[in-house]
């Protein structure tokens, strides 16, 4: 039986909510990482969602649950601002095109350095989960698996879940469904 793009919203924050994902259990002692991977096309759907269902729903069911929403895309853009970048990267694109751009931001935008930053943006010791989005937003800028694994060692125990415009079948990302990623196999499917 295929379980539909709607169904697996609807079973989704009821997963969230439960103890298996907010306590680690049934992890297999890894920290809980979980994946809510989805058509690319529905991306704007996805984002009405968080906003509308499932933020104000965790609020409501789990009212003393402590968590964070965080948007790659703005804690990218937020990182290039303070360090003065951000102008000089649209000028350089302009300029020198897109691969040169990225070339350039590789060594401003490396995985460890950018976890670091989401872990003292969300204030993840004081949190009891992590929601990432914005995942399309930072291609090709960012790799995900890189910056889960990077991410891996700042958790502790608290669960992280990534929000994935693709396909994650428990070994490997399939960025909008075409794009292959390395493997990755330390995360598991919030829903079927």
């Amino acid at each position: 039986m295929t379980t539909t793009f709607e169904e697996r919203l609807n079973q989704a924050l009821p997963r969230l909510a439960s103890s298996d994902v907010l306590d680690n259990r049934g992890a297999g002692g890894e920290i809980g990482f979980w994946i809510f991977d989805y058509p690319p096309e529905r991306e704007m759907e996805v984002r009405s969602w968080v906003a509308e269902v499932i933020e104000p729903g965790l609020r409501k069911q789990k009212p003393e649950l402590r968590f964070a929403t965080i948007d790659l895309f703005e804690c990218v853009v937020g990182l290039l601002e303070e360090r003065g970048l951000l102008e000089k990267a649209f000028e350089m694109q302009t300029r020198k095109g897109d691969d040169a751009l990225l070339g350039n931001l590789r060594s401003v935008l490396k995985e460890d350095r950018l976890a670091a930053r989401i872990v003292s943006m969300a204030g993840v010791e004081d949190l009891n989960l992590l929601i990432v989005k914005g995942v399309g937003s930072v291609f090709p800028m960012l790799r995900t698996h890189t910056l889960l694994s990077a991410l891996h060692p700042h958790m502790r125990d608290t669960p992280l879940l990534m929000l994935y415009p693709g396909r994650y079948d428990g070994m490997s990302l399939r960025l909008f469904n075409k794009l292959g990623d390395d493997n990755y196999y330390r995360a598991f499917r919030l829903v079927s």
